[in-house]
């Protein structure tokens, strides 16, 4: 079957080695029987004729923290020969966790949050658990969390990322994530498309390099009101107001009870599409309609 529409959907090398990526193959399923070619590739595979497609959506491209300037370049260069989801400059915007101070400066809810860069002055609470990664990273790579009485280890962490030219983010551990979870509400096309919770990531006494499950004790989850004015209230103070083909928003519970901002995933979140297998033929949908309205060649 010949289609007239050809779509991109970008991964890296690991995951299409690994299958890692178990949506992957699933999505891509469903954008033929949307009408349009699915084409997984990697975005850093040299040959590649980006303007051959009509859409590129960024999917499991996560290998892209270790590489994040490299990873920029290519979606500009991407974006300037097809239709790129999401565009260039969010990605440039999201591929730093700094946004996070742009975000709590527009006066939307995030977790107390500081930045330590190559440089500073090390800086610890004394008093709380806390928190520690890098500002461009995924999969709690480079992440620990530490008990004041651990500062000394905590110490190296930072020294070891500051000496790859890494700036660190410090939080305080929010407690509400041993018990509430984390919360992360999927939009897809402008709208709401589903939600999941997960358990815990950081485990007290994992070191910062090692391998960590990101999504641990995951399930479908029905967001509360309130969740879904605080995630509305993040998209909407994303720089320059752009056109999201999709967004996930991480949320967990603040001391008062109430939603903060963890991450707001724009480039390459995990959609939990196998756990909610009704969402795949809307998402495929929503991306065949996205390509089509690109001007033809």
């Amino acid at each position: 079957m010949t289609h007239s529409t050809r779509i991109a959907l970008v991964t890296c090398r690991e995951v299409q080695e690994t299958g890692y990526d178990r949506d992957l193959p699933v999505l891509a399923g469903a954008v033929e029987e949307a009408g349009a070619e699915a084409v997984v590739v990697c975005w850093d595979e040299p040959d590649v004729e980006w303007g051959d497609f009509d859409l590129a959506v960024i999917r499991s491209t996560w290998d892209y923290t270790w590489r994040a300037e490299e990873f920029v370049a290519w979606a500009e260069r991407c974006g300037q020969a097809t239709t790129l989801a999401n565009p260039a400059d969010v990605v440039r915007w999201n591929a730093d966790k700094r946004y996070l101070g742009d975000l709590g400066a527009a006066g939307v809810p995030v977790v107390d949050t500081r930045f330590l860069a190559p440089g500073d002055p090390v800086d610890l609470p004394e008093e709380q658990e806390y928190v520690i990664k890098p500002t461009s990273g995924a999969g709690a790579r480079y992440a620990a969390r530490y008990a004041p009485g651990e500062r000394a280890t905590a110490v190296r962490h930072l020294a070891r990322m500051h000496a790859e030219g890494l700036t660190a983010i410090v939080q305080p551990y929010v407690r509400s994530i041993d018990t509430a979870g984390e919360r992360a509400l999927q939009f897809f096309g402008g709208r709401f498309l589903h939600a999941i919770r997960k358990g815990a990531v950081l485990e007290p006494g994992t070191a910062y390099d090692e391998a960590k499950v990101p999504h641990p004790n995951l399930r479908p989850w029905e967001p509360t009101p309130a969740e879904l004015a605080v995630a509305e209230r993040a998209l909407a103070a994303i720089p320059g107001d752009p056109e999201l083909l999709y967004a996930r928003v991480d949320l967990v519970d603040g001391d008062d009870g109430e939603p903060r901002v963890m991450e707001l995933e724009l480039i390459e979140p995990n959609l939990f599409l196998s756990l909610h297998a009704d969402s795949v033929p809307v998402v495929a949908e929503a991306i065949v309609k996205v390509a089509q309205q690109r001007p033809a060649r």
